[in-house]
């Protein structure tokens, strides 16, 4: 079918986040306000949280996920997806890799959750920044053209990116935003920081940083399973002679934005690269089972399954 902008269907899709703007002022003013919300500490009792290379969806009913979020996300996209009827909402962390198939992948999964109710697919964009290289703008062409490509009517109602999403410190542009949340109940979007980023986050993180370029479903909401996993990794070439290296050697040699990364993004690189060094996957996923989580009833928090 075709992506709605503003209510109205659109012959081609936005190549441009410029040019959004200039054709739709509303997604200016929406941005506007989004940027204008205090940004809220969200706890780990109650969170889905979705690293890069991930999504997951889930329901308002559901008794184990409150709030589904994600953050740093500098040329990344945080795309939320939520069906109008039902309510059923999914999180997505795009980087580039595998953009259309998760586009499938997330859209197929909700209306699954929808299939009963009338409603209308709705789409919200957040992240990715006017980066010296393009790489957001990139993303931003490649998830409005997957949309536009989908065999149902996607309607894009917030799309705070690019332009939108930039502030210039000393000359150079940084993003506003790196991290939002969604009420699974409401399906307000708000700006977030997530301190805790749910469980076996070195292992999660692996996956990519050896190449995997699959964005994976994490959550089933028929069982209230976190499931990490089976998957292969191993630590890049040249993983030790990067460790050796101070930080700013790390950040331009694996940030896609090396002047505005968040203060934690080199030690967490250097802590997943001694993770695959002394987890091996086969070790991890013995018997190449998943690894699975559960919500804890009084605790909030997510628990291993034995």
């Amino acid at each position: 079918m075709v992506i709605i902008l503003n209510r109205i269907p659109q012959s081609e899709y936005p190549r441009d986040t410029r040019s959004l703007y200039i054709s739709h002022p509303i997604y200016r003013e929406t941005a506007t306000t989004l940027l204008a919300l205090p940004k809220r500490v969200v706890g780990p009792a109650g969170l889905l949280y979705v690293l890069q290379r991930e999504f997951a969806v889930t329901l308002p009913d559901d008794k184990n996920v409150s709030v589904i979020g994600s953050e740093d996300a500098t040329t990344c996209i945080i795309v939320v997806v939520r069906h109008s009827g039902t309510g059923a909402v999914a999180l997505g962390h795009f980087d580039g890799s595998g953009t259309e198939e998760a586009v499938y992948d997330i859209i197929d999964k909700v209306q699954k959750l929808s299939s009963s109710l009338d409603g209308r697919i709705e789409v919200q964009l957040v992240g990715g920044f006017t980066d010296t290289h393009c790489i957001s703008e990139k993303l931003f062409r490649d998830l409005m053209k997957a949309f536009h490509q989908h065999p149902v009517d996607i309607h894009l109602t917030l799309a705070c990116v690019g332009q939108m999403n930039t502030d210039i410190r000393d000359g150079v542009p940084w993003p506003i935003l790196y991290g939002v949340g969604v009420s699974v109940k409401t399906g307000e979007i708000f700006p977030a920081t997530f301190p805790d980023k749910g469980p076996e986050e070195h292992l999660r993180s692996a996956r990519h940083l050896s190449g995997n370029r699959r964005i994976l479903d994490i959550y089933d909401p028929a069982t209230g399973l976190f499931t990490i996993g089976p998957f292969d990794y191993s630590c890049p070439v040249g993983a030790d002679f990067l460790e050796g290296q101070d930080d700013r050697f790390v950040l331009e040699n694996l940030s896609t934005s090396p002047e505005v990364e968040p203060p934690h993004f080199v030690a967490q690189i250097r802590a997943t690269f001694r993770y695959m060094r002394e987890n091996p996957a086969e070790r991890v996923f013995q018997g190449e089972k998943p690894r699975c989580f559960k919500r804890d009833d009084h605790s909030g928090l997510w628990i291993p399954v034995h």
